[in-house]
């Protein structure tokens, strides 16, 4: 039997969407498109455990589940409180709802967050009287709602915990790079090993422990401790376990990653990680400065990300990067320069020229990747000997400066889109239809309804004379005796406001409430919190720790906060 495929979406970082491509053809994925910031496959239950374990450059592994159309927050809470989420939940299952929008329809990501929430609690509230609890983290169901113009996307996330916390970093410096961020580098580089590694200012140590999984190409998903699949209903946890303990593919490594920096205290956290990462035996680490590093082994490729004076804030950020432009071509003759940093002035103050410019995204902030071909002498003498400046042509170089071509999907495609998940593209016009089917489903206020029949009958529905009776309304008698009020006192004594209460304890505000019992505050929540996931069938239940895994550790408690 054939295993059901389905689509799926890797996100990523702007400008590394042809990296995450190449990897998931590499990995079997089908019809794969590059995204803004994206890049959509397809493929079945395997597929989606190995783009969580093996790609080193997705961030989040998203299964869409909902695809329609809605025009403001209450059309989206009203389609989201129609989907069947028995398919993927029950009342006793936490969840969590990440909200991308980009839209001016939904101007406010956490309101659509709302109201998604209160579309899925009110479906189990309505049918089963009872309701699922949202959970900020280690929720058993993680749901991403992607909202562009008025195209809603709601996907199961299959990751968890971003894809970028390997789970290896132990302890880190107060600016480390991403490490989706930095395998990307490392792998537009083009190096796969073949060669020695160089980060002269490594600070946790990122770029050498992604340099060593990548050159005895070791899965980076196997350091994490668990990902979001393993809490759903059809996880098939013998397939994951041979996916997971499968290292046919890993190989040895010939030459050696080198790294270095001027701090003494990075030093002693890079080699922490790198022995949490067990990849001691290909890394070498010194604390030394750049200027020093003159005994260098035969040529290959260094890579760094130089402070940016955002974080880290240098004396002199100028004399930094000039001296970064010295030491290059003092000490690294022959060798291929590849560093990441923004858009400034102060990069030009590394005095050499780039072979090529690769924009990227470090967080929030406009960077560029640019490449050095080192060489000794002059410029002219080096062409002269036929020296090349990259393995690049000068067609692939435009391409990589060129802006990324991405598929924009048409309106008609869109309701191809909307159709494949059970939705005929909902959308009403704006105060046209939608507004007057609401109108006609929007029940009459009746204050006291009677669900046997109307509550006015006509004798005469608009004929003749237009008289209408109340059928269960007493006749008004004017007549009637007022039997039962009592009489008014005239003699009654009028208001005394400076009336002496003879018999009134005064008030003492130091009075001991010796005799009162203590107020005990008893808090109800009012939901209890549930830990676990769906429920599933006894011959279904397992436990993780009975995996047979090989290496997965139990890192220390991280509280760094991850950009991505």
């Amino acid at each position: 039997m054939t295993e059901q495929k389905f689509q799926m979406v890797a996100k990523t970082f702007q400008g590394l969407e042809d990296v995450l491509r190449d990897e998931l053809i590499s990995l079997g994925a089908e019809n794969v498109e590059m995204g803004r910031r994206m890049v959509s496959f397809e493929g079945d239950l395997e597929m989606m455990y190995r783009a969580n374990l093996c790609c080193r450059t997705a961030l989040r592994i998203l299964k869409p589940i909902e695809k329609f159309t809605a025009s403001d927050p209450d059309e989206l809470y009203d389609i989201v409180r129609d989907i069947e989420w028995e398919k993927y939940m029950t009342p006793q299952t936490t969840f969590s709802i990440d909200s991308t929008v980009n839209s001016d329809e939904f101007s406010h990501s956490k309101y659509v967050t709302y109201r998604v929430k209160d579309g899925i609690v009110d479906h189990f509230r309505d049918k089963y009287g009872e309701r699922p609890s949202i959970r900020v983290s280690g929720a058993d169901l993680m749901l991403n709602v992607h909202i562009f113009d008025d195209r809603i996307t709601i996907s199961l996330d299959s990751s968890g915990e971003p894809l970028s916390k390997r789970g290896y970093r132990v302890e880190q410096t107060a600016a480390p790079i991403n490490e989706v961020l930095a395998a990307g580098i490392i792998m537009k580089t083009g190096w796969r090993g073949d060669s020695n590694f160089v980060d002269p200012m490594c600070g946790s140590g990122t770029f050498l422990i992604e340099a060593a999984l990548i050159a005895a190409n070791i899965n980076p998903g196997i350091f994490r401790q668990q990902f979001a699949f393993e809490k759903w209903p059809d996880f098939d946890k013998e397939l994951f376990e041979d996916i997971y303990n499968d290292d046919s593919a890993e190989k040895e490594f010939a030459f050696k990653i080198y790294g270095g920096d001027i701090d003494a205290e990075a030093v002693a956290i890079a080699r922490k990680n790198v022995r949490e990462a067990k990849v001691d035996d290909m890394v070498e680490i010194v604390c030394q400065p750049m200027s020093e590093w003159t005994d260098n082994p035969e040529p290959g490729i260094l890579v760094m990300n130089p402070p940016y004076g955002e974080r880290l804030k240098p004396d002199d950020l100028t004399a930094l990067y000039k001296g970064i432009g010295s030491a290059l071509k003092k000490n690294f003759a022959g060798w291929n320069a590849w560093i990441i940093g923004p858009d400034n002035e102060e990069f030009g103050n590394i005095g050499l020229k780039p072979t090529i410019k690769i924009p990227l995204l470090n967080g929030s902030l406009e960077c560029s990747l640019r490449e050095y071909v080192l060489f000794d002498g002059r410029y002219d003498s080096f062409r002269a000997d036929g020296g090349s400046l990259g393995k690049l042509s000068e067609e692939e170089a435009e391409e990589q400066r060129r802006p990324r071509k991405m598929k924009h999907i048409s309106d008609d495609d869109w309701k191809k889109e909307t159709r494949k998940f059970g939705h005929n593209d909902r959308k009403q016009s704006k105060g046209g239809d939608r507004k007057f089917a609401k109108e006609r489903e929007r029940k009459s206020f009746d204050r006291q309804r009677n669900d046997d029949g109307p509550l006015f009958e006509s004798k005469e529905k608009f004929h003749g004379d237009r008289k209408f009776e109340r059928s269960d309304r007493k006749p008004f008698d004017r007549d009637k005796k007022f039997t039962d009020r009592k009489p008014f006192d005239r003699d009654k004594k009028p208001f005394d406001r400076d009336r002496k209460p003879s018999d009134r304890k005064p008030f003492d505000r130091d009075r001991k409430f010796s005799d009162r019992k203590p107020f005990e505050r008893k808090i109800k929540p009012a939901v209890e919190p549930s830990h676990k996931g769906p429920i599933l069938p006894e011959s279904d239940a397992y436990r993780f720790s009975d995996y047979k895994l090989r290496s997965r550790r139990k890192p220390k408690t991280e509280t760094e906060d991850y950009e991505d």
